[in-house]
């Protein structure tokens, strides 16, 4: 902190004027005077020695004494024996609190959909991986990076996806992106350039993505998803249709996985239009009752597109995600000029001997005992606090939904949020609302929910279901008392005295 201190008023520009505003020393205190009011120089920072700033100034060390005496003097620097002068703290008001940046909310339990666990990212290995990557790249390799990626990385990413997900591929149709969301632009962007209009999306399903392909120019196309997963049957009514992304391993949010039936006809859609199945592995290494689902795209590599990242078995943190296409797509996802920038490439090669060494492996299996032992202990305290509510999404990844039949999923998460947790709606994932279910279903998250707090967070959840079915009744009691005068009124049970009217 010391350091990025004296770098900021080292580096700053002084404006010193003309030699008729004065003698230098008074230009020089009015320059820096002017820096510290304005900003320019921050509280705390270190100004640089006499010696070295009328070296910089071709003056006398004496300008420069004399100029920080005087702001001592005035009250904005401090000067202390054996340690650099700086701007005193406090010496100019800081902005007003509407200003500045609101802070995030970190409520006490976060039981949001979609993140890992951040407390396990193995911070030790991947800095010796970062570490080895930074002294042995080769200095050609520290320039621009090929927008396809690291050629180590993709073939190392070839193998992993061969061996751990039955994908089918080499590492020329491997493009390295910055994330799934990244590896989707740049994939709409090349199917609006070979004539596609619209894009179907599961539903409900992950927003973002709906964004991201409007953002190209596309049109998203909702599609239901039911207990099997993806309608296809729906898809095939969509006649403008001809691409569509999926996450057939494990649905977000209803953490369905797309019926065996289901896949075979999705690939048999995509054969007959000539189209593009664009699959979100999403957390498919994921899956704590059977061994994970392999990629579909080992079914028809030349019709799926398989994407996924580290985003959910390490750390969104670090941006690095891939795309697996057919020969005819891939040379374009890898091109400059579909926009999109791969990962830092001494990331990408850190990550590639992480999986060289087996560190990635490693890391998954101790990730999905972990998530599972979450998981059973998550159930155990719905079940012992909110017995009787259903619970579903398959055995896999790190959420799943909880159905609320007798108060709204809207009001307990804000019932929740007044006690310091934070929660999902189905809803807030839904692009068309015509489910009966609208309204009812939470969709819990529990990657990055401490395995301490997890009876903790489901009190307060229990809490908030109770305050959310406590107003449902007491609104229910006020409209039923309106409701029941108007049934009355109907039979001509309220009136004047026979003649049918209302009573005033």
């Amino acid at each position: 902190m010391a350091d990025a201190r004296t770098d900021s008023a080292w580096g700053t520009s002084l404006e010193l004027g003309d030699p008729a505003d004065g003698p230098l020393h008074v230009r020089l205190a009015r320059a820096l005077r002017t820096a510290v009011t304005g900003g320019r120089i921050a509280s705390g920072s270190a100004l640089p020695p006499s010696r070295s700033l009328a070296a910089d100034l071709g003056c006398s060390r004496w300008v420069v004494t004399e100029a920080y005496a005087q702001l001592v003097a005035e009250g904005y620097l401090e000067a202390r024996s054996g340690s650099a002068t700086r701007v005193r703290a406090g010496a100019v008001a800081t902005p007003e609190a509407g200003g500045a940046v609101a802070a995030r909310w970190e409520p006490e339990f976060d039981l949001l959909p979609g993140v890992p666990d951040l407390r396990a990212f193995p911070r030790r290995r991947w800095a010796e991986a970062v570490r080895e990557a930074t002294g042995t790249l080769e200095w050609a390799e520290l320039g621009y990076p090929d927008a396809a990626g690291l050629a180590r990385l993709r073939q190392r990413l070839a193998a992993y996806l061969v061996r751990g997900r039955g994908a089918s591929l080499d590492a020329r149709q491997l493009v390295v992106c910055a994330g799934t969301l990244d590896a989707v632009l740049r994939l709409c962007r090349a199917l609006r350039a070979e004539g596609h209009t619209h894009v179907a999306v599961e539903d409900p399903g992950w927003s973002r993505l709906g964004a991201t392909v409007r953002a190209a120019g596309l049109v998203p196309v909702p599609v239901p998803v039911d207990g099997d997963g993806l309608r296809v049957d729906l898809l095939r009514r969509a006649r403008q249709v001809r691409s569509v992304i999926v996450a057939p391993a494990h649905q977000f949010p209803t953490g369905v996985v797309l019926a065996p039936a289901r896949r075979a006809e999705l690939v048999a859609w995509a054969r007959e239009v000539d189209g593009l199945v664009l699959e979100d592995d999403y957390d498919a290494e994921f899956r704590y009752d059977r061994h994970p689902v392999g990629a579909l795209q080992g079914m028809a590599p030349e019709h799926v597109v398989l994407m996924g990242s580290v985003s959910k078995t390490l750390s969104p943190a670090l941006r690095i995600g891939w795309a697996v296409a057919p020969p005819r797509w891939s040379a374009v996802l890898g091109a400059e000029h579909v926009g999109g920038m791969p990962p830092p490439v001494i990331d990408q090669e850190a990550f590639a001997r992480f999986l060289a060494a087996g560190a990635y492996d490693r890391h998954l299996r101790a990730s999905r005992l972990r998530y599972k032992r979450r998981r059973d202990r998550l159930l155990a305290e719905l079940a012992a606090s909110l017995p009787g509510l259903p619970v579903s999404g398959a055995a896999a990844g790190f959420h799943l939904l909880l159905s609320l039949p007798d108060c709204s999923a809207a009001v307990v998460v804000e019932e929740a949020a007044r006690r310091d947790v934070r929660l999902a709606d189905l809803d807030d994932h839904r692009m068309v609302r015509t489910s009966e279910a609208v309204g009812r279903t939470l969709v819990l998250g529990y990657g990055n929910l401490a395995d301490r707090a997890v009876p903790g967070a489901v009190r307060r959840l229990a809490e908030a279901v109770a305050a959310a079915r406590r107003r449902g009744r007491d609104r229910e009691h006020r409209h039923g008392g309106v409701h029941g005068r108007d049934r009355e009124r109907d039979r001509g049970g309220l009136g004047d005295g026979g003649g049918g009217e209302p009573a005033g």
